[in-house]
């Protein structure tokens, strides 16, 4: 499956010599896999005597995929196929710290007026995706810490929204879900990929080698709770002083700009402040993008990305803390870890967590593991 899904196979005699299995073997698979709809012929290719050969892709209409990205105070959900192209969105003002029954409330009846909107029939659907603002139990789909969710410890999220979808519900943090959505739409060709979202909070997702890396607890990229200025006088949500997320969020900017005078409660009114030419909003923004690049100076210096991405509110900015995040990393980090490394806004915006969950349910769909089972209890 992951042959075709990723071209490098298009036809069944490209499947039997990079496999080196029989033509029956080929044969088979291919013909179980386009009759449980994974699959479909698609036309066909260039002859090399004989009869054209079919060429094989995955069917992006054969089934649908739910997907939330829930944010600190915004939230958006999509119905896409297994393309991760979306059908249907919806975005809306949600704040997370309103519980998670009545957000969880919110998404159940937002999937159920996508499908819809569509006309879709809930048996299309074969995953359920969902992105949260914390550290999560992949295994469990439970929430583990956030700092942005009072109320979300150990929450069940899985198990809660599988009394509505009998299908994979797959929960992740959001910085990583954003950082797989942004590797998968623009940054295939590199093979690493870092993503910074800058919004309420600081978090981080890593993909190498076009994988998600977590770390031994499921907690990289935990990196607005750095402390780096122990002696500051700001109150991080943690409870600390001095963290990355206390100095640099769109949160801690927006007090900074507050406490000047300006009328800013929040990251998306940094936004306005900046967009709207204000100086003293983007002299404070990127002292807040320096102040971050001191942490991912040695980000870079230890994975050595090809790409950092700055996604979140922030990233709306343009390049004002952008300017700040490369003044610091390329001045602290050594030239050839630098070379080739490229420093971009999020080329997705509010939709990168929606790409990346949806290519996370789809990936999981479409696993060996999985093709496996659903063909194994189909058979007669």
């Amino acid at each position: 499956m992951w042959l075709i899904r990723e071209g490098r196979c298009r036809t069944r005699k490209e499947l039997i010599a990079y496999t080196g299995l029989s033509r029956s073997t080929i044969s088979d698979r291919v013909d179980r896999l386009i009759e449980a709809g994974y699959i479909r012929e698609c036309g066909v290719g260039a002859s090399e005597g004989g009869r054209p050969p079919s060429v094989l892709e995955v069917d992006p209409s054969a089934r649908l995929v739910l997907v939330a990205d829930l944010g600190a105070g915004h939230a958006g959900v999509a119905l896409t196929d297994m393309s991760a192209t979306a059908v249907a969105e919806e975005f809306a003002e949600i704040h997370i710290d309103r519980g998670p029954q009545q957000v969880l409330d919110w998404v159940r009846e937002a999937f159920f007026r996508l499908l819809d909107k569509t006309g879709s029939p809930m048996s299309a659907v074969c995953g359920v995706g969902i992105a949260v603002p914390g550290s999560v139990d992949h295994e469990s789909g439970r929430v583990v810490r956030s700092f942005l969710m009072p109320g979300w410890d150990d929450y069940p999220i899985a198990d809660v929204l599988r009394g509505s979808f009998d299908v994979p519900i797959l929960v992740e943090n959001d910085a990583t879900a954003m950082a797989m959505g942004e590797w998968w739409a623009s940054w295939r060709a590199s093979r690493s990929l870092l993503l910074v979202k800058v919004s309420t909070g600081v978090g981080a997702g890593i993909v190498l080698d076009g994988r998600i890396y977590r770390g031994a607890e499921d907690a990289a990229g935990s990196i607005g709770h750095v402390r780096i200025r122990e002696e500051d006088d700001r109150v991080c949500s943690c409870g600390s002083r001095g963290c990355v997320a206390s100095l640099a969020s769109g949160r801690a900017v927006a007090r900074e700009l507050t406490r000047m005078g300006r009328d800013a409660s929040s990251s998306r009114d940094v936004v306005r402040l900046v967009q709207a030419g204000d100086p003293d909003a983007i002299d404070v923004t990127q002292e807040a993008g320096r102040t971050l690049g001191i942490v991912l100076a040695t980000a870079v210096s230890l994975l050595n990305p090809g790409v950092l991405v700055l996604g979140g509110d922030m990233a709306e900015t343009k390049e004002h803390y952008l300017t700040g995040i490369r003044e610091t990393v390329y001045r602290r980090s050594l030239p050839y870890t630098t070379r080739n490394l490229e420093i971009a806004n999020s080329t997705l915006g509010r939709r990168a967590g929606i790409v990346g969950n949806a290519v996370r349910v789809i990936e999981h769909v479409l696993s060996a593991e999985a093709v496996d089972a659903r063909l194994a209890s189909s058979a007669p």
